[in-house]
Order: structure tokens, then sequence, then C-alpha cells
């Protein structure tokens, strides 16, 4: 006490004394530019980029999303229990005022002490009144909780559009690799067909002992080699077209498509300073709200070690006849005060405020490390978005080799000159190499995708404001 004394006095002299220490953004160890670089990159991060696919199948899919996926209904459902604490707490910082009305009739037994003899035993009483009580937040302990509930209610805003962010980058990752599968497929159903024709070719030349039976085998074996990934890319497919329902909040089922994946647009590259990523990505800014939340319980803590200052009043009327309760000598009041100061409390209050600290510290950290894996997300969107562009074009390149190789191929075992087996091996690596260069292709656009999700940036708002639009009021 002889510690709290000199606080207790100051606080009350100026009757609004904060304990705790105030919030104060940490130093962060921002890179001045990112490991990696885009000559083409543009600051349009703000932008709803979905649409440079120009792909208007996926355009509508994102709105559907935004509109009824479960995971945003969930989000926007939290914000509502926040504000409803944050609204709890505020409202221990004013007077609360409260009535009452009571009605009672008793008997009391017969020669029961102070009854005076004669006097019915059998009485009414009534009484209405006006409460009110106020506990004085003297040392901050209400506005400490206050603000740690209003940092919750703002990490609960920051989380929704955190889970918008990734609900639009899912949706169109999965749609474009949906489109991917498609043109895989498209490409092992052209080859089985034209496989199929070999293989019917090579059965009448041996029926006529123009081929052997080793070169039908082996055309027969590549027919069924193709033949066999169409269901795998089928059963892929039908995943995709269930985790894109489930993410559009319905059940699983088929997904229309619009573009295919040749004719899909690639969106620009989106580009900013490493610095921007704490005011661009919601999981960043929720991060800091959770931290600012936890410093604020310090000081709540902290303020259980001095006096709580309570006040409390009633002002009303009692009477024995309900019809005389508002007249007459019938009024009643009464006002307190009480100070409450903790003595000895077997380190409760301190292992309150070494939890709070505790919290902080972790709640810190926590701050710190999503910052270091936002910034290596957009260095891992970045060097993939390169290396897959570099590697698409190598692969483009490829395949038109083996085009002109399976083509030749062909020609020299028509004129003699060659084995079948070259040209099994021809029409092999090309479908090899169309297969791979589809899966490239997706990959280039879902690594755009990324890199939109890993930026953040205002089309996060814009994207909210669309989901906003489409929820019915309650």
């Amino acid at each position: 006490m002889r510690v709290a004394a000199p606080i207790l006095l100051v606080c009350l002299i100026n009757s609004a004394c904060t304990l705790g220490p105030d919030y104060q953004r940490p130093a962060i160890d921002t890179p001045a530019t990112y490991r990696f670089s885009d000559a083409d990159a543009q600051a349009i991060v703000d932008t709803g980029w979905w649409e440079q696919f120009n792909d208007p199948a996926l355009n509508t899919l994102v709105v559907i999303a935004l509109a009824e996926n479960k995971d945003v209904k969930i989000a926007a459902a939290r914000i509502d229990q926040f504000l409803g604490q944050f609204q709890t707490t505020r409202a221990q910082l004013y007077p609360q005022l409260g009535a009452g009305l009571n009605g009672q009739r008793q008997r009391l037994p017969a020669g029961s002490a102070g009854l005076p003899v004669g006097v019915d035993p059998v009485f009414n009483q009534f009484s209405a009144v006006l409460s009110a009580s106020w506990e004085i937040d003297v040392f901050g302990r209400l506005r400490r909780q206050t603000e740690a509930a209003r940092a919750a209610l703002l990490a609960s805003e920051e989380g929704r559009r955190a889970t918008i962010l990734a609900l639009v980058a899912s949706v169109a990752s999965t749609y474009v690799n949906l489109v991917s599968l498609d043109r895989q497929l498209d490409i092992a159903k052209a080859t089985s067909e034209s496989r199929a024709e070999s293989v019917h070719v090579f059965a009448l030349r041996f029926k006529y002992g123009e081929v052997s039976e080793m070169e039908l085998a082996q055309s027969q074996s590549e027919y069924e080699a193709s033949l066999a990934t169409i269901p795998q890319l089928e059963l892929q497919i039908a995943q995709q077209e269930d985790a894109l329902s489930v993410l559009l909040g319905r059940n699983p089922g088929p997904i229309e498509r619009g573009s295919s994946l040749d004719k899909l647009a690639a969106p620009v590259v989106p580009a900013g300073l490493p610095s921007e990523l704490l005011t661009r990505r919601p999981d960043l800014r929720q991060a800091e709200q959770n931290l600012i939340a936890a410093n604020a319980l310090i000081g709540a803590a902290r303020a259980l070690y001095f006096p709580s200052i309570s006040l409390t009043g009633l002002l009303g009327t009692a009477s024995g006849q309900f019809s005389n309760l508002f007249t007459g000598p019938a009024r009643v009041w009464s006002y307190a005060g009480s100070v409450t100061v903790p003595i000895f409390t077997a380190g409760a209050i301190s292992g309150q405020v070494k939890q709070a600290e505790a919290q902080q510290v972790q709640a810190l950290l926590e701050y710190e490390k999503a910052i270091q894996v936002a910034f290596q997300e957009v260095a891992d969107a970045l060097v993939s978005l390169q290396k897959t562009k570099a590697a698409l074009v190598v692969q483009g390149r490829q395949v038109d080799s083996l085009r002109t190789y399976a083509r030749m191929a062909r020609l020299r075992y028509e004129g003699g000159y060659t084995s079948y087996i070259e040209v099994l091996d021809s029409e092999r690596s090309l479908f090899n190499a169309q297969l791979t260069y589809a899966q490239t292709q997706g990959t280039v656009f879902v690594s755009i995708v990324n890199l939109y999700k890993a930026m953040g940036g205002g089309w996060v708002e814009d994207a909210e404001k669309m989901t906003m639009a489409a929820t019915p009021p309650p």
C-alpha cells in the first residue's frame, strides 16, 4: 500500500488514471524491395483482378461465392459476436439504471414481537423504486477492457476481410485448375481417338500380313495407355467441381465453364512496396489488432491491485396500500459509496498480470511471424510466376518440336526407313509434353492469383462491399 498510495492520490486528483502500457506499433524489419521483381508489374492491386481473366463464368462464380460461402457468413456472425462483447464492456463505463415494482402480502404470527395487540397480522407492502449504480473507473480498468474489446472487434472485421481474400483466390485458383484439367482431358481424348484409328489400321495390315503382331500389340498398348488417362482426369475434374461447389456454398455438383484455358487472359502482375503489406493485407491488420487487445489487457490486470470505487443510489416510494403508493409520506431514498481494496489474494492478481503480459508477448511474436510469412508468400508467388512463365515458353517450343518429330517419324516408318518403336516414342513424348504444357499454363494463372492474394489490396474492400450488398438484412 505504500507504493499504491501516491498513485492513488494522483489518480483521484486527475480522476482519469489509466494503468498499463499504451500501444505503440513495434519496429518491423521491412525489406526495401522484394527478393524477386517483375519488370511488367503495375500498381493495380486495388482492382477486381479476377475480371481481367475475361471469363464471365468466373465473374459469376466469384459473386455467388461472396454471397453464399459459409466461411464468410461465419466470419460475419463472429463480427456480431465481438460487437456485442464490445457494447457490453463499454456499458460498464456508464451509470447503470434500473427500476422495480414490488408488491407482497404477508401474515405475521399472532403475538409476534413488535406487533401491537389487536392489530391485524395480515398486511400488504407495495414499493416502486428507481435504482442506480456506477463504478468509477479511477484506474482505467474498464477503459482498458473497452480498448481491448474494441481491438477484438476490429480484429474480427479484418478476419472477415481475410476470409474474403482467401475465398476469391480459392475460387479463381480452383476454376483455373478446372479449365486446365478440361484442356488435358481434351488432349487425352484426341490422342485416344487418333491411336484408336492407328490400332484399326494396324489390325487390317496385320490381317493381310503387312505388319507383325508385335507392331499391332505396340499400337494397342499405346492406345490403352492414353485411354487410361481419361478416367484419371475425369476423377480430378469431379473433385475440383466438388471443391468449387463448397466454396460457392452449394452441395457438390457440376460447374459451368466459360472460356477455355487457351482463351483465358492473364491479369496484369501487381506491384507494390514491401512496407505497404502492413496496410494491404487484412490478416496483418488482424494480427496487429490482436496485439493491441493483448496490450490493453495488461493495464486491466494491473488495475486489480488498486481500489475499486462504486456509487449506488435508490429513490422510490413504499406504502401498505397501492392507492397511496405515489401519495403521502411514502417516499424512500438511499445512497451509498463503497471502496474495496485487495489486501491478500495469494498471488491471484499477480498471476493475472503475468498471464496478460505473456499473452501480449505471444501476440507480438504472432504479429512478427505473420509479417515474415507475408513476405515469404509474396516472394514465393513472384518466383513461381517468373519460373513457370519461363518454363511455359520452353515447353511450348518442346511441343512444337515433338509435333514435328512425331510427323517425321511416321513418314519415315511409312517409307520403311525406321521401326515402329520410333513412332511410338515420338507420339508418347508428344502426348506427355502436351499434358505438361497444359498443366504449366494453369500454374502460371494460379501464380498470378497467389500473387494478388499475397499482396492484398483495396480489392478486398470492394469484394466485401459485394458481399454486404448480396447479404439480406437480418
